[in-house]
């Protein structure tokens, strides 16, 4: 098979990856047949998975467009994968040209990828981290200069913290996140719910559990508290397709089938 330019040399094309499985649930080009059959098989055992993923990706364009909309040109997307198919620094920049944006994965594979497609972009960089060492996190030199004093930054925690387990404690990583932000800065947030379908919350997560990162579904009261210390912007937290849709007749009748919530809240 013929290594395409943004590969880095030594990526195993035989070997499937999260972060290009998720680029071919969103209808995206950067993935291989490797991770195109595996994806197929999630979604035999969950046959709405790709259209949650882009119930999910479409909730990150509306954030960002709002955060711009609201001033914000400095962006921390922790968790980001492999930043195709509608990136945040491409989104962003549709409304405020200066935008900043650093990338934070801990998946090296989606890493080195992300490296190659931002090397032309003097604005946009990736770091190697890991949002459960949130210190270390916030330690790096890039994302330090990004959160420096002075204009809001808006902090995207879009389908991470299910990935986070209670062990890990999700809140104080929020927190440590939230101490660490200017006056006026956003936190923008998905999360998997378990009241979206409660019929099928238990295999959803057994199904993450056969992987290296399982799942935690969490109610949306524990969602909500997430936000501690931030101002929720209407509506609050809700299922996907309701946050702000682009056109609220296309929302449908059942937004909880796409099994996620989503809220932004500003810093006062």
């Amino acid at each position: 098979m013929r290594q395409p330019n943004w590969v880095p040399a030594g990526t195993d094309l035989e070997k499937p990856n999260a972060a290009r499985m998720y680029d071919y649930y969103l209808g995206g080009s950067h993935n291989f047949e490797a991770d195109r059959r595996t994806a197929r098989k999630a979604v035999e055992l969950w046959p709405e998975l790709p259209q949650i993923m882009r119930a999910n990706r479409a909730f990150l364009r509306r954030a960002v467009q709002f955060l711009a909309e609201a001033g914000v040109t400095r962006f921390l997307d922790i968790g980001s994968g492999i930043p195709t198919f509608g990136p945040v620094h491409e989104i962003a920049r549709e409304i405020r040209p200066e935008s900043r944006v650093v990338y934070a994965d801990n998946d090296p594979v989606a890493v080195a990828h992300s490296r190659l497609l931002l090397q032309d972009d003097p604005d946009s960089t990736i770091v190697e981290a890991d949002a459960r060492d949130v210190d270390d996190l916030l330690a790096r030199p890039e994302v330090a200069a990004l959160l420096a004093p002075g204009e809001p930054v808006g902090v995207l925690l879009v389908a991470v913290l299910h990935f986070v387990q209670d062990a890990d404690d999700p809140h104080k990583l929020v927190g440590t996140l939230r101490d660490a932000l200017p006056p006026g800065s956003f936190l923008a947030l998905s999360h998997a719910s378990l009241e979206g379908r409660p019929d099928q919350a238990g295999s959803h997560q057994d199904l993450y559990r056969r992987t290296p990162t399982p799942l935690t579904m969490r109610s949306r009261d524990v969602i909500e508290s997430l936000f501690d210390g931030f101002e929720l912007v209407e509506p609050g937290v809700v299922y996907l397709p309701e946050w702000r849709p682009d056109d609220p007749a296309a929302v449908g009748p059942h937004p909880e089938r796409m099994t996620g919530v989503a809220g932004v809240g500003r810093l006062p």
